[in-house]
């Protein structure tokens, strides 16, 4: 008869397949012993035990983690709930800007805001800018052109023309234009981080803002 040497394989199949094995022969687990980090023996019960200790700190660990994701997700939720009902509230349009700008600033710490609205009557409108759609198409008609949500580093010309003497502070920006029929203004945020906002970062929470204002700021504007 040929010998046949069982390879390592083979006893971890066997195994996995038989996970019951060792209740069926306790005895042999007094004499298994697997060698520690340290270079100590330990019980095969032991370093079960270590296992299922390490995969409970992980599992404990990444509970941990949901835990204070949704945390995070319930504060976001509040702010944006009082954010969203101011913005409905306002009565006039002072009142809706003043209010975006009150909860980017304060709930949200939004470093740099700037809200553009293309106008024939130039000025300031509560915290807002007031520009003609010509004039904006000099230095922003690369993002007009798009009309679609931005994240990333602008031009020089650009940063100049939405942020002013704060300009040369904004390293990275998000912006979203604003559209009601036609574009009729841009909303962007600012960040002193070149990597804060980034072209891979999604603008959902922007471009939500912006929908809302779509469905407010144009009336109040034309009132």
């Amino acid at each position: 008869m040929s010998e046949h040497t069982i390879s390592d394989a083979e006893v971890a199949k066997y195994l996995a397949d038989n996970p019951d094995f060792f209740s069926r022969h306790g005895d042999l687990l007094a004499d298994l012993t697997l060698p520690h980090e340290s270079g100590e023996a330990i019980s095969l019960v032991e370093k079960q035990v270590s296992v299922l200790r390490e995969r409970n700190m992980d599992m404990r660990h990444r509970l941990s983690n949901l835990l204070d994701n949704a945390r995070e997700n319930d504060k976001l939720f509040d702010k944006t709930k009082r954010l969203v009902l101011a913005l409905l509230e306002g009565r006039r349009a002072e009142d809706t800007i003043n209010a975006l700008h009150y909860s980017f600033d304060k709930d949200f710490q939004i470093q740099f805001t700037r809200l553009v609205l293309f106008r024939p009557q130039t000025g300031k409108l509560g915290q807002a800018r007031c520009v003609t759609l010509t004039d904006a198409k000099a230095p922003l008609g690369r993002i007009l052109k798009t009309q679609k949500a931005f994240c990333g580093q602008l031009a020089n010309e650009e940063k100049a023309y939405l942020f002013g003497e704060q300009a040369p502070l904004v390293a990275s920006a998000a912006l979203v234009p604003l559209m009601h029929g036609t574009c009729y203004g841009l909303l962007v945020v600012g960040n002193r981080d070149a990597n804060y906002y980034r072209s891979s970062m999604g603008t959902l929470f922007l471009s939500y803002i912006a929908e809302v204002l779509n469905r407010v700021l144009p009336y109040q504007l034309d009132a």
